[in-house]
């Protein structure tokens, strides 16, 4: 499921855009920016399972490895046994944003996508560790967030470089254990990390130095800010922060 065509071309396009920056070196004195991983999955999946676990790995190693692992539950399988709870339809369509810029025919379950550039089932180790190394190469901007009483203060600095991009927060929970009583996983009690209960746009990015305000939502345990790219769905930069 790995299209080397579309990966490349992602590689081509951030060598285009960013040729000011150096990976992992873009922002002397910063600690190296985060790599997205997220992983699209269901409760009601008996393919899912493996790749729960393996995000939850990434998720506790993520601090040391600066790995961002987030866990989608999407809700086209709630109809087929078990609702899952933390399903929602904006999660599905961004899983379809995905399969849209990397021209797949349809969406799947378990899928991790890497940096918004790569993707693949999210049960393969091998191949999500190797685009997560891959995906390190990649240049990208520095995400400065400030929590500000209710409200998060994000600034992004100026790469000489026109773009356009869209600026997400996305609010999470740390864990939660669920057990399933239907459906193909019934009788599993399935544990998920950093299950994401918000997805909201707040903001646009045409690579000038901007600051950003948002109220934040502290209906999760953590958040993170997301900038995408709308051309490519390739994701140039994210931080995180702790609500709770």
């Amino acid at each position: 499921m790995f299209c080397w065509v579309k990966s490349f071309t992602v590689l081509t396009l951030f060598a285009a855009i960013f040729t000011p920056l150096a990976g992992d070196d873009a922002v002397a004195g910063e600690s190296p920016p985060l790599t997205v991983v997220e992983l699209f999955t269901s409760q009601g999946c008996s393919s899912c399972p493996p790749a729960d676990t393996y995000l939850g790995d990434l998720a506790k190693s993520g601090e040391g490895e600066n790995v961002l692992a987030l866990s989608y539950h999407v809700d086209y399988w709630d109809n087929l046994g078990w609702k899952d709870p933390y399903s929602s339809a904006d999660n599905s369509n961004r899983q379809r944003a995905y399969a849209h810029h990397m021209d797949l025919r349809y969406v799947y379950t378990p899928q991790m996508v890497v940096q918004g550039a790569l993707q693949a089932t999210g049960s393969d180790r091998r191949t999500v560790a190797s685009q997560i190394k891959e995906a390190r190469k990649l240049p990208r901007i520095y995400v400065e967030l400030v929590r500000n009483g209710n409200d998060l203060q994000i600034a992004l600095a100026d790469t000489g470089n026109a773009m356009k991009a869209d600026v997400y927060m996305v609010v999470f929970d740390n864990e939660h254990v669920t057990k399933v009583k239907k459906g193909e996983n019934r009788g599993k009690t399935i544990t998920n990390r950093n299950v994401v209960r918000a997805l909201k746009h707040i903001g646009t990015w045409q690579g000038e130095a901007v600051s950003i305000s948002s109220p934040l939502d502290e209906s999760g345990d953590a958040c993170a800010v997301i900038v995408q790219s709308r051309t490519s769905g390739a994701i140039l930069g994210a931080a995180s922060v702790a609500l709770n």
